[in-house]
């Protein structure tokens, strides 16, 4: 974040450039407004897999924090997120028996196996509601842990699911899902969203929206929003560094308004060093 001194140069509460910005402040777009209704009124309930992927920067961690806001204001429902997707099978059952707090043996898979499965029935049972395993970064986990979590989920002969699961990668993870030993699982995939390039019109709307949140609507003057967004490739991670930088320099020289000079300047001197380079 930055000093509080910057943030009151220019009024804002928060960087809305900064990775951390606050949930509550996330540019919501139809598309996955929609996706995370489906979580929230379906597969919360229902149960099975849901998958978010695009390519880096396009919003997949970023839809999973707003997912993860909702799913917690839900009352009785118990929200885990896994923090290493690169575990073996031993290190994932041992993060598993930390989320849900059920004590497992790694060297029982059986014993874990079964231990999991009634944490997850009762729990269905008290609030009628599946537990959720949110999973970023997804396509970095193995196929013999992707394989045993799809048998984890199930019951009854696969017509009970007992856990609802989002996962979260780029184009890797459905290229997964079309290898022989991964198919039963991309088949259970019930909701998707696929972030593609976004269009200068809907970095425009983000773009506005994040500046009236933190508290400066006219931080850029409209020309160098048109801008940003026109050199921004499509890409929101893009789109936040080009005004982050921006925003630096401009409280550097203590500028009372970030425009098209300011970006011709600090661009145009970058163009040249590397040129030069």
């Amino acid at each position: 974040m930055m000093q509080p001194n910057l943030l009151a140069l220019y009024g804002l509460k928060f960087n809305p450039f900064a990775q951390d910005i606050p949930v509550d402040a996330v540019f919501v777009n139809p598309r996955l407004d929609h996706f995370c209704w489906r979580i929230e009124h379906g597969l919360a309930r229902e149960g099975g897999f849901a998958m978010v992927h695009g390519d880096p920067g396009s919003g997949k961690s970023v839809a999973l924090r707003l997912l993860h806001q909702r799913l917690t204001r839900l009352p009785d429902l118990m929200v885990g997120s896994i923090t290493h997707p690169q575990s073996s099978l031993s290190d994932f059952y041992r993060e598993l028996s930390d989320i849900f707090a059920v004590p497992i043996k790694p060297q029982n898979r059986w014993g874990g196996f079964k231990a999991l499965r009634e944490r997850w029935l009762a729990h269905l049972d008290a609030s009628r509601r599946r537990c959720v395993l949110l999973i970023d970064e997804a396509q970095e986990m193995s196929g013999p842990v992707l394989s045993e979590l799809r048998l984890l989920a199930s019951a009854r002969f696969d017509s009970q699911a007992l856990l609802c699961v989002v996962l979260a990668g780029d184009a890797r993870l459905p290229d997964k899902f079309t290898r022989d030993d991964l198919i039963p699982l991309g088949s259970r995939i019930r909701a998707r969203l696929a972030l593609e390039a976004a269009t200068v019109d809907e970095l425009q709307a983000c773009l506005s929206h994040l500046l009236a949140s933190a508290g400066n609507a006219g931080l850029m003057t409209e020309p160098l929003r048109q801008t940003l967004c026109e050199h921004a490739a499509g890409n929101h991670r893009i789109l936040m560094n080009l005004a982050g930088e921006l925003l630096a320099q401009a409280a550097q020289r203590e500028l009372p308004q970030i425009d098209e000079k300011l970006y011709l300047e600090t661009y145009a001197a970058t163009q040249t060093r590397r040129s030069k380079r």
